[in-house]
């Protein structure tokens, strides 16, 4: 089949989950035989302005298409995903792949002139999401609007956005989950370099930089513990300075918190390798690759008790009430105390998340939904 995949910042990179998401569904399709044309946006790294962006045409068999963007906030998503959206209105590509909820205000365009099918991915509901203002939050609800009237299929991430999708539209929806892969699990170097980390001497929190994380929960409760142990905050703002600014003014009289800033490669291998708890303290999550990631590292996993983390983790991770920096607290000190239960965790937490959530299963599931 004739695939192409919009929606995404670029592949290869880390800049979110949907670009992970993208990255591994496009490069195991064309394995099994498939083409896929990724429609990538131009400008810079969003988590990190320094990085150099290279241009290529080709990533692991991927045909990779830079499209016209304007690399400003609330605007770049929309510009690229329009610029793409005509792009592939031309092209050979049978299906049409839209990922995450602002994009898919472009599905219309494809439906109305042309004979193309068309599968939307709802990576989460952005528009929930606090970084944005009126007119984004109202155009990212107008492109769901247009994937429940438009799409041929709408893919979920989680149990509770199709029943959100059923109660509010009537739309059926396909529930398939994001998978993992088994990662390399590596002694400290690079972060003992760096920042002076060394095996299960840190608390981490890895993702994006933005107030739905709930990180300002995690600072809080930190503070509030009795710990040799540190805080890790790893990840790159995410047009919110300004909430960056405020978790650094929190953290300002504790030398124990360390914000690295964007991540990858053998710095974020190291870090999940070596956490003693990963935490994830969420308002608001899809189906958070983060998670899975951590998981799949063996790591002692708390989270906040959203479902969207909860039914990832079943009973193989700790959860507090969402929001509630005191529950987080009591149960940070409790696995700061307890380093048997911290083991306990740790020592099943691989196997089981690799079993059940499979990129191969993934994929197999989503050429259903082309088909």
């Amino acid at each position: 089949m004739k695939i192409a995949m919009l929606g995404h910042k670029r592949i290869p990179s880390r800049e979110g989950g949907v670009e992970i998401v993208v990255e591994e569904l496009a490069t195991r399709m064309v394995k099994l035989g498939n083409e896929v044309t990724c429609y990538n946006r131009k400008g810079k790294h969003v988590l990190d302005k320094n990085q150099k962006i290279e241009k290529q045409k080709e990533y692991k068999g991927v045909k990779i298409k830079e499209v016209f963007t304007i690399d400003k906030k609330g605007l770049a998503a929309m510009t690229s995903s329009f610029f793409a959206t005509l792009k592939v209105l031309f092209s050979k590509n049978e299906i049409v792949h839209y990922h995450a909820e602002g994009p898919c205000a472009m599905i219309p365009i494809i439906k109305l002139f042309s004979k193309k099918r068309v599968i939307a991915t709802i990576h989460g509901l952005d528009w929930q999401r606090a970084k944005w203002g009126g007119f984004a939050t109202k155009y990212i609800k107008f492109g769901e609007k247009m994937a429940v009237k438009y799409a041929d299929e709408i893919i979920v991430l989680s149990e509770n956005v199709k029943k959100y999708f059923k109660d509010t539209y009537n739309r059926e929806t396909i529930f398939i989950p994001n998978g993992v892969n088994k990662p390399n699990i590596v002694k400290p170097d690079v972060i003992t370099k760096m920042y002076k980390l060394k095996n299960d001497d840190y608390f981490l929190f890895l993702g994006r930089i933005v107030p739905e994380k709930g990180i300002h929960y995690l600072i809080d409760a930190f503070n509030n513990i009795k710990t040799n142990k540190k805080l890790v905050v790893a990840g790159g703002a995410s047009d919110t300075d300004d909430y960056f600014i405020e978790l650094q003014n929190k953290a300002k009289n504790n030398k124990n918190i360390i914000f690295t800033g964007f991540i990858q490669g053998k710095e974020l291998e190291e870090l999940y390798s070596n956490a003693y708890v990963y935490i994830l303290p969420s308002d608001l999550e899809g189906m958070p690759l983060s998670l899975l990631e951590a998981m799949s590292y063996g790591n002692c996993c708390l989270t906040s008790n959203i479902q969207e983390c909860s039914t990832v983790m079943e009973d193989k991770g700790i959860t507090f009430e969402k929001a509630n920096i005191v529950d987080l607290a009591k149960k940070m000190q409790k696995l700061n105390d307890n380093i048997d239960l911290v083991k306990k965790y740790k020592k099943n937490a691989q196997s089981y998340i690799l079993k059940k959530y499979n990129w191969d299963d993934v994929v197999e599931k989503t050429m259903k939904a082309y088909k």
